[in-house]
């Protein structure tokens, strides 16, 4: 990976899914996953390899997990992309994947101060999906840490303890997180 690939992937840039194993005789590869939105998958998508190499998807079949690349049209090319990992851009992910009324990008949570009353309790530092359930990695606010609290904790994203993320103030509002974070 070069390094000024390295430097924008960390800021901008998603790994939305990665290369399989070929399949069949016409370069087709099996596609795994790393989001929520299939959708984004159409033909003539682009995507960027580690590599920075641009790739234009020709066609992707979702029943079967299959993809097939503009100009990897043989097993033996094909081939020569298995793990590789498929990257795309904030910008493009919000021009092609449609939210509902208070859902929201991952990305867009990142960062985001953790509230239980006036008190803060942390930041997002990443979201982690565990079996069917997403969980809010939270890194303590220093005034916890100092009392000997656990630097990182974990808030599961249900409506029991998420009770609102409000984007206009970088906060997200919690009820009974104080408690797990103790028991962190």
């Amino acid at each position: 990976m070069s390094n000024r690939f390295r430097n924008t992937l960390s800021a901008d840039w998603l790994h939305v899914a990665t290369l399989g194993r070929t399949v069949g005789l016409k370069g087709d590869m099996k596609l795994n996953l790393h989001t929520d939105f299939p959708e984004q998958f159409i033909p003539d998508s682009t995507f960027t390899l580690e590599n920075g190499t641009v790739v234009t998807l020709e066609y992707y079949i979702p029943e079967r997990e299959l993809v097939r690349l503009k100009g990897y049209t043989t097993p033996e090319a094909a081939k020569a992309l298995t793990n590789a990992k498929l990257f795309t851009t904030k910008e493009a992910t919000r021009e092609r994947c449609g939210l509902a009324e208070g859902e929201f990008f991952w990305f867009d949570l990142i960062g985001l101060a953790v509230k239980e009353g006036e008190q803060v309790l942390g930041s997002v530092r990443e979201i982690e999906r565990i079996g069917a359930q997403d969980y809010l990695l939270v890194a303590t606010e220093a005034s916890w840490v100092a009392k000997g609290y656990s630097e990182t904790f974990l808030i599961p994203y249900i409506d029991h303890y998420v009770q609102e993320c409000d984007m206009a103030s970088k906060t997200i509002r919690v009820q009974g997180c104080i408690d797990l974070l103790e028991a962190s």
